[in-house]
């Protein structure tokens, strides 16, 4: 056999036996370059949404003998949440996990959920998020080429904080400087209020509270602990005036070229940390309140009617009811009972 004949016959022998181990051994995904994506969030290190996260990016890896190599970058590391939306859909970020009401300014109908009072416990609002509500929003989302995962995180119900006095009823609110993320519904709920909110993406917040740029806050008590916001705050006014959860967001041709398997890998383990983050979540929010007044928050329970009186009388369900229109407001009613 002559020199140019034998390497042509060990070519394809070993052609062929590269494709026979491709096809039939999960260990040959390590044979080849693996898959690095990026995942962001603006969530501290230690919250259980990064945790869990973190959790997921390992259980991937593992599953695919190092295919898939999920890089998790938490706590804003790579801008505040409107240059990070930007960012997953140019391609640069592959997933980010984002409050629906920011997203909002993309996709107008993710914030309908934090509509205020919608709802009444945690059993409505995953009925609505897991349901016919939550499958509206992701079909929505997309629309705006990004790939959405059907289980959204928990962020929690919202309350207020203040460096200057506790909020009992809507009219403590009238003048307040209040932070609220960028969004729409945020601005337009506090200006039904009578408050006077500035959009401040959560990468800036405690600078914010801490130079008095802005009286106070919102947010759940997760985040008020993590954040340290107590340092900043004297006064923490249990509203529960909103829940806020995280859509966990893909850049949708990103996802696409993704092989069916991997998908499938990345969505298992994906769906079982968003399961354990809301568990998370529930039991951290059961002891917060005792461990935050141990590190100086003066809390106070208002009643929420002069609130809801107060946003009625301003229009702010009328606004939104046209804004979201009869449809996804039907689909929130079936949950939330009648808003007017």
């Amino acid at each position: 056999m002559t020199l140019a004949r034998r390497q042509f016959v060990q070519g394809l022998a070993a052609g062929g036996a590269l494709a026979a181990s491709a096809s039939i051994s999960p260990a040959a995904f390590a044979q080849t370059a693996p898959i690095t994506l990026k995942w962001a969030n603006n969530a501290p290190v230690t919250h259980p949404s990064t945790v869990r996260g973190q959790e997921a990016a390992d259980a991937i890896r593992k599953e695919t003998n190092g295919r898939v190599d999920i890089q998790i970058f938490p706590n804003s590391q790579l801008g505040g949440d409107t240059d990070m939306l930007s960012q997953v859909r140019s391609g640069a970020i592959d997933f980010f996990s984002l409050s629906g009401l920011i997203l909002q300014t993309l996709v107008p109908v993710a914030g309908i959920n934090g509509l205020a009072f919608a709802f009444k416990d945690y059993q409505t609002v995953w009925a609505a998020m897991d349901g016919e509500l939550g499958a509206h929003v992701r079909a929505a989302i997309g629309k705006v080429n990004l790939h959405v995962f059907d289980r959204c995180l928990d962020n929690g119900y919202r309350n207020i904080t203040s460096s200057t006095r506790p909020i009992n009823t809507a009219a403590d609110l009238k003048g307040f400087k209040i932070r609220v993320p960028v969004s729409p519904l945020w601005t337009s709920m506090f200006k039904a209020l009578e408050a006077s909110p500035a959009s401040i993406n959560f990468s800036e917040v405690y600078s914010a509270l801490q130079t008095k740029v802005v009286e106070g806050q919102e947010n759940p008590l997760a985040l008020i602990d993590l954040a340290k916001l107590y340092e900043v705050q004297k006064y923490c006014s249990m509203t529960g005036h909103m829940w806020d959860g995280q859509w966990i967001l893909a850049n949708g041709k990103r996802w696409a070229a993704l092989p069916a398997d991997l998908q499938a890998v990345i969505t298992k383990h994906v769906t079982a940390a968003v399961m354990s983050q809301r568990d998370d979540i529930r039991r951290l929010n059961n002891g917060l309140e005792t461990q935050l007044k141990a590190k100086g928050l003066t809390f106070n329970y208002p009643e929420t009617k002069s609130f809801r009186d107060a946003l009625s009388k301003a229009g702010f369900y009328q606004e939104w009811r046209g804004k979201f229109g009869d449809e996804a407001m039907a689909k929130l009613e079936k949950y939330s009972g009648k808003l007017v």
